[in-house]
């Protein structure tokens, strides 16, 4: 019988998160699900971040280009598909390996969502047309005036988040923060440990900044424009840190590499800190990549002494 821990690699952007859990698949004949949010939509490639051919070929992806730019999907849409994953994965007689930086995604799964009401498409295409009438922190300033705990936590450009928040008020008269707050992610369903790459800030800093160059080295900036020309100008993904900054450049008309560069590795800090936030209380082991070694050998002990 495997080991019924589930391993979830966690952590901010640019930290190494896809090579310890690549890793730990080879260490613990494993497969990862990713839990990445913008990773999930086809076509949005060189800014995502998603696993290379080579890291594909070391241990099987799934839940990466799995819905079109224009579809949404929910933290409780990909925790169902999780779970499906999990079950694929360990049918198999292999270890999962949840790896991502959507940590209320990973919530999601781990713990499941509270009870909000359902959703409400009459009021998601208000919202819509709100946001494309005035802007998608038209609709955020609405939330901070009826949940301004719930969001402080989002960012205005991410609709989808913001709109549910909106939603849920809207439909109880009670804010997400104190329905969060009443289920407070204190019942498990998994038994789980929570793994994160350890770096120093100076060094995450110059990781960021390299990977910016190379993205948009890869030809970001012409895959934005493709992606407009091909109708998803408004999709969810656009508004992603990276995305929304190119995006943005575009539409000024003249702009500059080393501007846009500059930007985006601003955009990615800020957003690291947002993911620092959210690990903060949370009982993650943090590993930093010269201890890579000792974990994996501790990992396989571990995984041994369950008959793997």
């Amino acid at each position: 019988m495997n080991d019924p821990r589930l391993l979830v690699v966690v952590g901010p952007t640019a930290s190494g998160k896809t090579e310890l859990a690549v890793r730990l698949c080879e260490a613990l004949n494993g497969e990862i699900v990713s839990a990445d949010s913008v990773q999930v939509y086809r076509h949005f490639d060189c800014g995502t971040g998603k696993p290379t051919p080579e890291e594909r070929a070391r241990a099987a992806h799934h839940l990466v280009d799995i819905v079109e730019p224009h579809e949404t999907l929910d933290a409780a849409g990909w925790a169902e598909r999780a779970e499906a994953s999990l079950s694929l994965i360990r049918n198999r007689g292999k270890t999962p390996i949840i790896c991502g930086g959507s940590f209320l995604w990973v919530r999601a799964l781990l713990y499941g969502l509270a009870q909000a009401p359902a959703a409400s498409a009459e009021i998601r295409e208000r919202h819509r047309e709100l946001a494309e009438l005035e802007g998608r922190i038209a609709l955020h300033a609405r939330l901070i005036q009826c949940d301004p705990i719930c969001a402080a936590r989002l960012n205005p450009n991410d609709f989808v988040r913001v709109s549910r928040a909106l939603e849920v008020f809207e439909l109880t008269g009670t804010p997400m923060s104190r329905w969060q707050a009443e289920h407070g992610f204190r019942n498990p369903k998994h038994s789980f440990e929570l793994l994160g790459v350890h770096r120093e800030r100076d060094e995450l800093d110059q990781r960021i900044a390299t990977r910016t160059g190379h993205m948009l080295e890869s030809g970001w900036v012409d895959e934005v424009r493709s992606l407009i020309a091909r109708g998803f100008e408004s999709a969810r993904a656009m508004g992603s840190v990276g995305y929304r900054q190119v995006h943005e450049a575009m539409t000024k008309g003249a702009w500059e590499l080393p501007a846009l560069h500059d930007s985006i590795i601003r955009a990615t800090r800020v957003f690291v800190r947002r993911q620092r936030t959210w690990l903060r209380e949370e009982p993650v082991r943090w590993v930093a990549p010269h201890e890579f070694a000792p974990l994996l050998e501790e990992m396989a002990a571990r995984h041994a002494e369950f008959g793997a």
